[in-house]
């Protein structure tokens, strides 16, 4: 009674130190071997390996050995007339001396390229319905047979290594797909990225007197985003949403667009209706930016409520709005027009303090001049800015 209960202590001692291991390891071919140690060292048994079946090559290799003699390659071929034995005894303990004898051989056969002389017992290991490799045991020290006790004991630690053994290779396969899959979102972002720019293009392609307009309001915002703190994905929104905020462009006439006069109210009125038909054709695409279609809309908008089209106030204006629209003016000033030529930069300042609070958010002047001082000061390396302009 005294032995059993030891026994029983041993293998609840094993079952936690493995269970421990598996929960623990990051490595697959170390958490493996000291599986194999544990399950060797509960019974004393002086050999074994463990092999793992990977189905993606239909090969058997070792993952872990203790003594046993095999040969360098340590892997083989094996077929699902193999295999489909050993999936159904899944987790059993099959003896050389046992009765079991004939299934034995059956199974060792397999084993080209170990000495199945020192095996004398193999237990296939099965998880989820599926075998996913094979524990291959030699003799006790102390020269006993194993035992229906013993065997108790194996299958025991064996479905815990099985477990362990899946676990690790769905990590592993998770992580292979979620790399996978940050390669495939890289991508498609960069394509959306250079759609953005192309479309970029063509409003501006459309107006002689503004190219790149549009890449430098994006430019302009991202910067501004960048000194507000927002993260990566807000600061490429905010660049996005400059350049398709004068989409709605493409729907007006070219010969209003390329006036090289003050347009009349005609004409103005035909043009205030590019940010209507921007938010149109914008909406109808699904952006991973909420505030793209709503920078189109809303960008001629003013906090006092004097902008079109819909004569918003403060609030009621996103910030990412906001920046568009401060980036889409400080570009307009700056560039020439065929009506007037471009302000001076102490001018574009000046105009910018005045009507700070009524056309622009002061938060976001506020950061649009600390990205300029910056670069003016040399606390910083980049020049965008000074570039840009």
């Amino acid at each position: 009674m005294a032995e059993s209960l030891q026994k029983i202590l041993h293998t609840f001692s094993a079952l936690a130190d493995l269970g421990q291991e598996i929960a623990d390891t990051g490595d697959f071919h170390e958490m493996m071997q000291t599986s194999l140690q544990l399950l060797l060292g509960s019974l004393a048994i002086m050999r074994g390996s463990v092999a793992e079946y990977r189905s993606d090559g239909s090969a058997l290799s070792i993952v872990a050995n203790r003594l046993m003699e095999f040969e360098p390659e340590a892997s083989v071929a094996v077929g699902d007339s193999w295999i489909d034995p050993l999936r159904e005894r899944g987790l059993s303990v099959i003896r050389r001396n046992a009765g079991e004898g004939q299934e034995f051989s059956g199974i060792a056969a397999g084993l080209s390229w170990m000495n199945t002389e020192t095996i004398h017992a193999i237990v296939p290991l099965v998880a989820g319905g599926r075998f996913i490799g094979l524990i291959m045991l030699g003799a006790k020290a102390s020269g006993e047979e194993f035992t229906d006790e013993d065997c108790t004991l194996i299958s025991t630690i064996a479905r815990q290594i099985a477990v362990g053994m899946r676990q690790c290779r769905m990590i592993e396969e998770l992580e292979r797909r979620a790399e996978e899959n940050h390669r495939l979102y890289d991508g498609l972002r960069t394509i959306y990225q250079e759609t953005v720019r192309a479309f970029a293009a063509a409003i501006d392609c459309k107006d002689k007197y503004t190219q790149g307009h549009s890449e430098r309001v994006g430019k302009y915002s991202e910067i501004i985003a960048r000194q507000l703190g927002w993260t990566e994905e807000e600061i490429e929104g905010a660049a996005v949403a400059g350049y398709l905020h004068d989409v709605g462009k493409l729907a007006v006439e070219r010969d209003i667009i390329n006036a090289p006069y003050r347009i009349n109210a005609k004409e103005s009125s035909e043009l205030n209706k590019h940010p209507a038909v921007g938010y149109e054709i914008l909406a109808a695409i699904r952006h991973p930016y909420a505030d793209i279609p709503q920078a189109a809309h809303y960008h001629h908008e003013r906090l006092d409520g004097g902008g079109y089209p819909e004569g918003l106030t403060g609030d009621q204006i996103p910030i990412g709005v906001k920046i568009v629209t401060l980036a889409d003016s400080f570009d307009a000033m700056t560039t020439d027009r065929p009506y007037r030529r471009r302000r001076s930069f102490v001018e574009v300042i000046e105009d910018i303090r005045r009507n700070t609070g009524t056309q622009f958010s002061g938060k976001v002047v506020a950061a649009f001049c600390r990205s300029i001082l910056a670069e003016f000061d040399g606390k910083t390396t980049e020049r965008r800015f000074l570039r840009l302009l």
